[in-house]
């Protein structure tokens, strides 16, 4: 069973910048592909953005392109999110995931092995 740990959260002023970590358990991590989604208070949980397991093709929600990055290091284990430019509407949870299939990236349904979530606030 894979586990994530997200790190990387916290308080932000608006037009400020957060980098997201997600470090997985297991190092087969590299095979498969990796999601990030974020959940407001009282709103649906939303696709921010997924990398394909060697970083081949990189997705993006219409919201966060052109400010969030994604990225993979396969050797740490490791995901992040570069956020930059952040609004208050970025405000949420946000949480890394496994994608299996390697297709279906912009639902949560193919998805598993969520992680914890990790509290970003940006102020404005």
């Amino acid at each position: 069973q894979v586990q994530l740990v997200e790190s990387g959260g916290g308080l932000v002023q608006a037009g400020g910048s957060l980098r997201l970590s997600c470090a997985a358990s297991v190092r087969t991590l590299g095979r498969y592909a990796m999601g990030w989604f974020r959940q407001a208070p009282g709103k649906e949980r939303e696709f921010v953005a997924a990398i394909t397991w060697n970083a081949g093709s990189i997705y993006y929600a219409d919201s966060v392109k052109g400010r969030f990055t994604i990225s993979r290091d396969n050797a740490k284990n490791t995901v992040y999110l570069q956020m930059n430019s952040l609004k208050p509407e970025d405000t949420a949870v946000y949480s890394c995931a496994v994608n299996r299939y390697n297709s279906g990236y912009y639902s949560s349904l193919t998805y598993d092995s969520w992680g914890q979530g990790t509290q970003v606030t940006v102020s404005s």
